[in-house]
């Protein structure tokens, strides 16, 4: 990926689409793997324009497995449809076996 060229909503973006099916990762992992340690909150940014773009964004939770951006989908449990189609399991907005199905860009992706 050409990361001088892109936009740091872009990067996250092209990170996004790098999270295999049936696997989660968190905003901070996708921060952190950009070298923007303290800019979770900029990816939950990103991930909230994520639509239209095709970008996995139900893919992407808190660091503690929360389905936190299931708001800014279509139907109210429309996030929660898409994980568990993929496979993984969510009782009350939690991913189950977080650290199972948890995907972290900086031990998967070479820099």
């Amino acid at each position: 990926m050409k990361r001088e060229t892109l936009n740091f909503f872009d990067k996250v973006y092209e990170v996004a689409k790098l999270i295999p099916q049936g696997r989660v990762t968190s905003y901070g992992a996708i921060a952190n793997y950009l070298g923007a340690k303290k800019s979770a909150r900029m990816v939950g940014y990103a991930m909230n324009g994520s639509h239209n773009k095709d970008v996995p964004a139900h893919r992407v939770v808190n660091r503690k497995g929360l389905l936190t951006g299931k708001h800014h989908f279509d139907g109210t449990n429309l996030m929660q449809q898409l994980l568990e189609n993929e496979g993984v399991k969510v009782v009350d907005n939690q991913i189950q076996d977080f650290q199972l199905v948890f995907w972290d860009p900086s031990q998967e992706l070479n820099k």
